[in-house]
């Protein structure tokens, strides 16, 4: 007898499912671009059912899917790709950087002046934690140059002012902030420099490495979760501005991956999450639960993960940090014939590339220069021949700003990602010919090199390194042009829907996530992003003008 009510049980709640289930919607009547395979396809139509796409194809068999009262979207025209996933970028610094005054090229009314920048430090100045901040800082966009400690103190002869610079590795204080940071003449800087006047003996107010690192992490204290979680909501506005539908932390401590993991289990955050620790967290992690998941999402096919292992070996290239084979051309303040330095011995290097493959960890390197990137190759060269490992594990080397042709063959023959940034390209072409020399500047990002060779690329922004805009990384990828609009080795150029993949199909497949995501395929999640022009179709210097429409995140636009 107790059958029946459990059968009748059944019935009403599949009643109230249809019943309740949000319509069906058809995109139609635009360049509907799946990303799928190695060229451009197009559809007339997709349909999405609650927070999938269930069917990709013509516009009739479409309308007969959806069945009736679908909701029909008019694409207008507009073009709909799958939405942009982040490979390599700072989520929880972003957010931090809202207590601050965004400098950057890309914030609105950037500064182009020394003035412009202290008028706005002025006027968007709110002291947090007895600090004016400022972020995003470049003095190459500076039209009269870099602004000085004197002149910083000048405007703010009082009041502690930090500006951070856009590489996220430096940055300046003025007297005020020197004076509280406790730092002298007599400070002996750790793993990076607290540069003086040769002339003056005096301090310049520049940090760089770990002192500047320290003086952002004094500066801005510690802070609430509330206050945390509201600094989440605007990250996640950037995010879903530029089109992104998944977003990543690298450098991810403990407590960040704490508040990643409550904020999108609370719904603070709608975006995916993926955090990225260094190789010291995940040793906390691994303490507590020698069996912790990685790679795994909070919720099913979404939510937040702790995607691997990062292990860096070297610093920017830009402030002459990378680690390279052969010297600088510009050593100035330097030792002679410099060649930048690792950051760790190779032991350490082989140590976390070893425990990575042996408990399956997805190993993510970060290496600029290429003595840096050799250093990464070796390592997992000699992990292969001791374990004999050889299948797949989507092993990335970030950033790998000046691989060698021969470094290359490597990845191909080990099956490593490539993760370039192009925007450094942009930011700092007019550098590396001048620090470098025209042959290694040239090689700078060589996707199209990598390409040739079978290896797999992404791209990243490496935000707030570089702006937020996937179409601006897309741009530079393809054009190569620097800020004075010199093009830096044409050759390396790439065709704007291999860029594309950088930031959907091939980025999904960084993560193992190319069965749920990356392209508008029937069966993955509905997420997508409409432009209002075709990066395909325009003039190649116009893709960083085209504009995020909308942000659709498991069929619910953002």
């Amino acid at each position: 007898m107790k059958t029946i009510p459990k059968i009748l049980a059944s019935l009403l709640i599949s009643i109230a499912t249809i019943s309740f289930a949000g319509p069906a919607t058809v995109y139609f009547n635009g360049d509907i671009l799946t990303m799928e395979g190695d060229s451009p396809r197009y559809v007339e139509a997709v349909l999405v059912k609650d927070d999938k796409i269930t069917f990709v194809g013509d516009m009739k068999a479409a309308l007969v899917e959806a069945g009736t009262n679908a909701n029909m979207y008019d694409l207008k025209g507009h073009t709909l790709l799958p939405g942009f996933i982040d490979t390599w970028g700072h989520f929880a610094l972003i957010a931090q950087d809202t207590f601050g005054v965004n400098l950057a090229y890309f914030s609105k009314n950037p500064p182009k002046t020394k003035q412009q920048l202290i008028d706005k430090l002025r006027k968007e100045g709110n002291p947090f934690n007895g600090w004016i901040v400022g972020t995003g800082y470049s003095e190459t966009l500076l039209s009269d140059g870099a602004i000085t400690l004197v002149e910083l103190d000048q405007a703010f002869p009082d009041t502690p002012v930090l500006i951070e610079n856009i590489s996220t590795l430096t940055g300046m204080v003025n007297s005020a902030g020197l004076k509280k940071l406790r730092i002298t003449t007599a400070t002996k800087a750790v793993n990076g420099f607290i540069p003086v006047d040769p002339k003056t003996g005096r301090l310049t107010g520049d940090l760089i490495g770990m002192p500047y690192l320290n003086a952002v992490a004094k500066a801005v204290g510690k802070y609430s979760q509330d206050l945390t979680f509201e600094s989440y909501r605007k990250a996640e506005k950037l995010y879903i501005s530029n089109g992104f539908t998944t977003a990543q932390s690298y450098e991810a401590t403990i407590t960040d991956m704490r508040n990643m993991r409550l904020a999108v289990d609370r719904g603070i955050v709608t975006l995916d999450l993926i955090a990225l620790p260094t190789f010291d967290v995940v040793d906390q992690l691994l303490k507590t639960n020698p069996n912790y998941q990685f790679g795994i999402y909070s919720k099913g096919d979404r939510g937040f993960k702790v995607a691997g292992i990062q292990v860096p070996t070297d610093g920017a290239p830009q402030l002459r940090l990378a680690y390279f084979t052969k010297p600088y051309l510009d050593t100035t303040g330097f030792a002679k014939d410099w060649r930048g330095f690792a950051y760790y011995p190779q032991s350490l290097i082989d140590k976390y590339i070893k425990l990575a493959y042996q408990k399956n960890i997805q190993y993510f390197g970060y290496s600029n220069g290429d003595a840096g990137i050799d250093m990464t190759l070796a390592a997992i060269d000699k992990v292969v021949k001791e374990t004999g490992i050889t299948d797949d594990r989507r092993t990335v080397i970030a950033h790998s700003f000046f691989a060698r042709d021969d470094q290359l063959e490597g990845y191909k023959k080990n099956n490593i990602m490539a993760v370039m940034m192009p925007n450094g390209t942009w930011l700092y072409g007019d550098v590396y010919p001048k620090t470098l020399g025209a042959e290694r500047a040239n090689n700078l990002n060589p996707l199209k090199s990598a390409h040739a060779k079978g290896v797999i690329t992404a791209l990243h922004n490496d935000t707030p390194s570089s702006g937020p805009s996937a179409l601006f990384s897309v741009w530079s990828a393809v054009n190569r042009q620097t800020v004075s609009g010199n093009t830096l080795g044409p050759e390396q150029r790439v065709d704007p829907y291999l860029a594309l993949k950088g930031f959907t199909s091939n980025a999904a497949y960084l993560y193992r996530e190319e069965g749920k995501k990356g392209t508008i395929t029937a069966g993955k999640l509905a997420d997508l992003v409409e432009l209002d022009q075709n990066p395909l179709k325009v003039d190649p210097m116009s893709i960083k003008d085209i504009h995020v429409v909308q942000t659709i995140k498991a069929g619910n636009a953002l």
